[in-house]
């Protein structure tokens, strides 16, 4: 039971919802950040990143109709640092959920990865 755990998501996501029941079931204590109301940083956003070891593209909801509106493309070349800006600025476009304890992070997708950091 760990107060140092938290988890980046949108309770609106069913893989979210899932993710907080997960954290429930195992009784640990976290602390929610609504990352819509309360967007992350570039900065941590880049911190993240390399919590789960994934680049900028590897958490971004790319099918995301504001990823199309914005002109961005898979394809594009840009510094990781401009990517996590877009996501700073558009936080729709950051996947969800993210559950962060020390600096190790994880990605629920599937929702069981989420484990591997607690």
């Amino acid at each position: 039971m760990s107060l140092n755990v938290v988890i980046y998501h949108n309770p609106r996501c069913s893989k979210s919802r899932a993710a907080v029941k997960l954290l429930q079931e195992k009784g640990i204590d976290f602390r929610e950040v609504l990352y819509l109301e309360t967007p992350p940083s570039a900065c941590e956003l880049e911190g993240l990143a390399k919590a789960m070891d994934l680049e900028p593209l590897q958490f971004m909801r790319t099918k995301e109709k504001v990823f199309k509106e914005l002109g961005l493309s898979k394809k594009d070349v840009r510094e990781p640092a401009k990517w996590f800006q877009i996501m700073a600025d558009n936080p729709i476009l950051i996947e969800r959920p993210i559950v962060l304890k020390g600096d190790k992070a994880r990605l629920g997708r599937p929702t069981e990865r989420i484990l591997e950091v607690l």
